[in-house]
Protein backbone atom coordinates (compact mmCIF):
# COMPACT_ATOMS: atom_id res chain seq x y z
CA UNK A 1 0.00 0.00 0.00
CA UNK A 2 2.29 2.54 1.02
CA UNK A 3 4.65 1.59 -2.32
CA UNK A 4 1.35 2.64 -4.30
CA UNK A 5 0.60 5.65 -2.60
CA UNK A 6 4.22 6.87 -3.32
CA UNK A 7 4.16 6.02 -6.66
CA UNK A 8 0.66 7.44 -7.25
CA UNK A 9 2.40 10.67 -5.80
CA UNK A 10 4.70 10.29 -7.69
CA UNK A 11 2.64 10.76 -11.17
CA UNK A 12 0.75 13.42 -9.69
CA UNK A 13 3.20 16.09 -7.82
CA UNK A 14 6.05 15.55 -9.98
CA UNK A 15 5.24 13.91 -13.27
CA UNK A 16 1.37 15.41 -14.34
CA UNK A 17 3.00 18.63 -12.68
CA UNK A 18 5.42 19.22 -15.06
CA UNK A 19 3.21 18.76 -17.61
CA UNK A 20 2.84 14.97 -18.85
CA UNK A 21 -1.09 14.87 -19.29
CA UNK A 22 -1.09 12.05 -21.78
CA UNK A 23 -3.25 9.47 -20.05
CA UNK A 24 -1.94 6.53 -21.51
CA UNK A 25 2.01 8.15 -20.50
CA UNK A 26 0.53 8.44 -16.91
CA UNK A 27 -0.60 4.68 -17.08
CA UNK A 28 2.50 3.29 -18.13
CA UNK A 29 4.28 4.81 -15.53
CA UNK A 30 1.86 3.40 -12.97
CA UNK A 31 2.22 -0.26 -14.41
CA UNK A 32 6.01 -0.26 -14.75
CA UNK A 33 7.55 -0.44 -11.48
CA UNK A 34 10.16 1.89 -11.31
CA UNK A 35 11.31 0.32 -7.38
CA UNK A 36 12.01 -2.56 -9.64
CA UNK A 37 15.27 -1.03 -11.55
CA UNK A 38 16.71 1.27 -8.13
CA UNK A 39 19.48 -0.35 -6.43
CA UNK A 40 18.78 -1.58 -2.97
CA UNK A 41 20.97 0.87 -1.24
CA UNK A 42 19.01 3.75 -2.83
CA UNK A 43 15.46 2.42 -2.71
CA UNK A 44 14.74 5.25 -0.66
CA UNK A 45 14.52 7.52 -3.64
CA UNK A 46 12.84 4.77 -6.04
CA UNK A 47 9.62 8.06 -5.95
CA UNK A 48 11.95 10.86 -5.22
CA UNK A 49 11.88 13.51 -8.85
CA UNK A 50 16.07 12.67 -8.45
CA UNK A 51 18.53 11.42 -10.49
CA UNK A 52 19.15 7.60 -8.84
CA UNK A 53 23.07 6.83 -8.72
CA UNK A 54 23.80 3.52 -10.64
CA UNK A 55 27.17 1.50 -11.13
CA UNK A 56 30.15 3.10 -13.34
CA UNK A 57 28.80 6.59 -12.28
CA UNK A 58 25.53 6.34 -14.22
CA UNK A 59 22.57 8.10 -13.02
CA UNK A 60 18.46 6.57 -13.41
CA UNK A 61 16.67 9.59 -15.32
CA UNK A 62 14.04 11.79 -12.88
CA UNK A 63 10.63 10.63 -13.12
CA UNK A 64 9.38 14.23 -14.46
CA UNK A 65 12.00 13.84 -17.28
CA UNK A 66 11.11 9.91 -17.99
CA UNK A 67 7.35 11.04 -18.52
CA UNK A 68 8.36 13.91 -21.17
CA UNK A 69 10.55 11.66 -23.07
CA UNK A 70 7.36 9.46 -23.39
CA UNK A 71 5.02 12.03 -24.04
CA UNK A 72 7.22 13.61 -26.52
CA UNK A 73 7.83 10.28 -28.41
CA UNK A 74 3.56 9.61 -28.46
CA UNK A 75 4.46 6.08 -29.13
CA UNK A 76 1.09 4.08 -30.16
CA UNK A 77 2.27 0.60 -29.78
CA UNK A 78 3.10 -0.30 -33.46
CA UNK A 79 6.44 1.22 -33.13
CA UNK A 80 10.32 -0.29 -33.36
CA UNK A 81 12.19 1.66 -30.92
CA UNK A 82 15.96 2.44 -30.19
CA UNK A 83 17.36 3.83 -27.09
CA UNK A 84 20.92 5.04 -26.28
CA UNK A 85 21.56 4.27 -22.77
CA UNK A 86 19.81 1.15 -20.90
CA UNK A 87 20.78 1.94 -17.16
CA UNK A 88 19.00 -0.45 -14.98
CA UNK A 89 16.45 -0.50 -17.84
CA UNK A 90 13.84 1.46 -16.64
CA UNK A 91 13.15 3.73 -19.45
CA UNK A 92 13.83 0.31 -21.54
CA UNK A 93 10.68 -1.23 -20.00
CA UNK A 94 8.64 1.63 -20.49
CA UNK A 95 9.29 1.96 -23.88
CA UNK A 96 8.95 -1.79 -24.53
CA UNK A 97 5.69 -1.00 -22.77
CA UNK A 98 4.61 1.69 -25.03
CA UNK A 99 6.22 0.53 -28.25
CA UNK A 100 5.67 -2.62 -30.81
CA UNK A 101 10.31 -3.69 -30.41
CA UNK A 102 12.77 -1.85 -28.65
CA UNK A 103 16.87 -2.43 -29.10
CA UNK A 104 18.55 -0.68 -26.18
CA UNK A 105 22.53 -0.47 -26.36
CA UNK A 106 24.48 0.15 -23.55
CA UNK A 107 28.53 0.39 -23.32
CA UNK A 108 28.81 -1.03 -19.94
CA UNK A 109 28.52 -4.68 -20.07
CA UNK A 110 27.64 -5.12 -16.35
CA UNK A 111 25.08 -2.31 -16.62
CA UNK A 112 23.80 -4.12 -20.07
CA UNK A 113 22.87 -7.50 -18.21
CA UNK A 114 21.72 -5.75 -15.39
CA UNK A 115 18.50 -3.91 -17.78
CA UNK A 116 18.34 -7.25 -19.92
CA UNK A 117 17.50 -9.34 -16.27
CA UNK A 118 15.26 -6.34 -15.29
CA UNK A 119 12.76 -6.03 -18.05
CA UNK A 120 13.23 -10.10 -18.19
CA UNK A 121 11.81 -10.49 -14.73
CA UNK A 122 8.71 -8.14 -15.64
CA UNK A 123 8.18 -10.88 -18.73
CA UNK A 124 9.06 -8.35 -21.01
CA UNK A 125 9.88 -10.49 -23.99
CA UNK A 126 10.09 -7.55 -26.99
CA UNK A 127 13.43 -5.95 -25.72
CA UNK A 128 17.00 -6.91 -26.86
CA UNK A 129 20.16 -5.09 -24.79
CA UNK A 130 22.81 -5.23 -26.59
CA UNK A 131 26.39 -4.01 -24.94
CA UNK A 132 28.47 -1.99 -27.16
CA UNK A 133 29.30 1.54 -27.94
CA UNK A 134 26.71 3.23 -29.27
CA UNK A 135 28.59 5.78 -31.20
CA UNK A 136 30.61 3.34 -32.63
CA UNK A 137 27.51 1.27 -34.15
CA UNK A 138 27.35 0.75 -37.51
CA UNK A 139 23.57 0.58 -37.93
CA UNK A 140 21.87 -0.74 -40.70
CA UNK A 141 17.91 -0.28 -39.28
CA UNK A 142 15.67 2.43 -39.29
CA UNK A 143 13.64 3.29 -36.25
CA UNK A 144 10.07 4.99 -35.74
CA UNK A 145 11.59 6.40 -32.66
CA UNK A 146 14.71 6.86 -31.25
CA UNK A 147 15.46 8.37 -27.17
CA UNK A 148 18.77 8.97 -25.89
CA UNK A 149 18.97 9.10 -22.52
CA UNK A 150 22.34 10.30 -22.09
CA UNK A 151 22.90 14.00 -23.63
CA UNK A 152 25.24 15.23 -26.63
CA UNK A 153 27.49 18.44 -26.16
CA UNK A 154 26.89 19.11 -29.80
CA UNK A 155 24.42 17.80 -32.02
CA UNK A 156 24.83 14.48 -33.91
CA UNK A 157 23.13 13.89 -37.16
CA UNK A 158 23.79 10.52 -37.15
CA UNK A 159 20.99 9.68 -34.71
CA UNK A 160 18.04 11.11 -37.11
CA UNK A 161 19.54 9.65 -40.02
CA UNK A 162 18.55 6.19 -38.64
CA UNK A 163 14.54 7.26 -38.29
CA UNK A 164 12.14 5.84 -41.15
CA UNK A 165 10.35 8.69 -42.29
CA UNK A 166 7.53 9.67 -39.73
CA UNK A 167 9.84 9.19 -36.83
CA UNK A 168 10.83 11.06 -33.90
CA UNK A 169 13.66 11.34 -31.96
CA UNK A 170 13.98 12.55 -28.42
CA UNK A 171 17.62 14.15 -27.65
CA UNK A 172 19.26 16.05 -25.38
CA UNK A 173 21.67 18.72 -26.11
CA UNK A 174 24.17 20.98 -24.81
CA UNK A 175 26.80 21.27 -22.00
CA UNK A 176 25.82 22.42 -18.00
CA UNK A 177 24.50 24.98 -16.89
CA UNK A 178 22.13 24.30 -19.78
CA UNK A 179 21.21 21.14 -21.70
CA UNK A 180 17.96 21.58 -24.33
CA UNK A 181 15.54 18.64 -24.92
CA UNK A 182 14.89 18.71 -28.34
CA UNK A 183 12.34 16.63 -30.78
CA UNK A 184 12.90 15.49 -33.91
CA UNK A 185 10.58 14.61 -37.20
CA UNK A 186 11.73 13.26 -40.25
CA UNK A 187 9.82 14.54 -42.37
CA UNK A 188 10.80 13.01 -45.98
CA UNK A 189 14.09 11.39 -47.38
CA UNK A 190 16.39 14.37 -46.32
CA UNK A 191 13.96 16.53 -44.40
CA UNK A 192 13.75 16.85 -40.58
CA UNK A 193 12.13 19.55 -38.03
CA UNK A 194 13.07 19.88 -34.35
CA UNK A 195 11.61 21.85 -31.75
CA UNK A 196 12.83 22.69 -28.15
CA UNK A 197 10.81 20.66 -25.28
CA UNK A 198 12.38 22.10 -22.11
CA UNK A 199 16.07 22.73 -20.31
CA UNK A 200 17.32 19.91 -18.30
CA UNK A 201 20.80 18.56 -17.00
CA UNK A 202 21.25 14.43 -17.25
CA UNK A 203 24.60 12.80 -18.02
CA UNK A 204 26.65 13.08 -21.28
CA UNK A 205 26.36 10.21 -23.89
CA UNK A 206 30.33 8.55 -23.20
CA UNK A 207 31.94 9.25 -26.50
CA UNK A 208 30.35 11.32 -27.66
CA UNK A 209 31.82 14.59 -30.03
CA UNK A 210 32.65 17.66 -28.00
CA UNK A 211 32.54 21.27 -28.71
CA UNK A 212 36.08 22.32 -29.82
CA UNK A 213 37.62 24.51 -26.90
CA UNK A 214 38.30 27.91 -27.80
CA UNK A 215 41.88 28.78 -27.94
CA UNK A 216 43.31 32.27 -27.97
Amino acid sequence: MHTEFAREQMIEQQIRAWDVLDERVLGILRQVPREHFVPADQDFLAFADAEVPLPQGQNMLRPSVVGRLLQALALSGSERVLEVGSGSGYVTACLATAGLAVRSVEIFADLADLAQRNVLALHLDNVQVINADACQLRENNRYDAIALTASLPVYDERWEQLLEVGGRLFVVVGIPPIMEARLVHRLSADTWSAVSLFETLIDPLRNAARAEEFRF
